[in-house]
């Protein structure tokens, strides 16, 4: 199932010129997305910056727990790891999916990027703090494209 985005979002937002503008889909509670990453995105040359990594790991991170529990979260923790290095052009596969929910109080997730040859480039698990229903109201009316429309809960849990 294809899930909504957003219209300003650096990852997904479709007006953000910018932006990475990538689609998630949502299959069997996991979440997965590919990447092709731009010559401006290298750091050192010839090598995707890191942090463009960690941000692709944190919005699909943030996507496994909306998915698997219905309800968005802030990212209160984010460890990376990364494991062999991205080169611009190279299509990248990026999944993740809910491994804890603690009480509905803090959903933990892990995700991983992998290259053509199905390895491992870097891996992400973080905490998110789920976003309160009255200030996520607002955010909601952003969503583009996806299933349904969009109140709380989120049409995909």
């Amino acid at each position: 199932m294809e899930l909504p985005h957003t219209l300003s979002c650096f990852v997904c937002g479709e007006s953000n010129p910018l932006g990475l503008q990538l689609r998630f889909h949502a299959h069997g509670g996991e979440v997965h997305a590919e990447f092709i990453p731009r010559p401006e995105h290298v750091g050192f040359k010839g090598v995707v910056h890191g942090g463009l990594q960690a941000t692709v790991l944190d919005e699909i991170l943030v996507w496994a727990c909306a998915v698997a529990t219905g309800r968005f979260g802030y990212c209160a923790e984010l460890t990376v790891r990364f494991q062999r290095p991205v080169r611009p052009g190279e299509k990248l596969s990026v999944r993740a999916r809910l491994v804890e929910n603690k009480r509905d109080r803090i959903h933990l997730a892990e995700a991983e990027i992998r290259n053509e040859s199905g390895e491992i480039c870097s891996t992400g698990s973080g905490k998110y703090l789920p976003i309160a229903n009255e200030v996520l109201k607002p955010m909601l009316e952003e969503f583009r494209g996806g299933s349904g429309q969009y109140a709380n809960p989120p049409p995909w849990s």
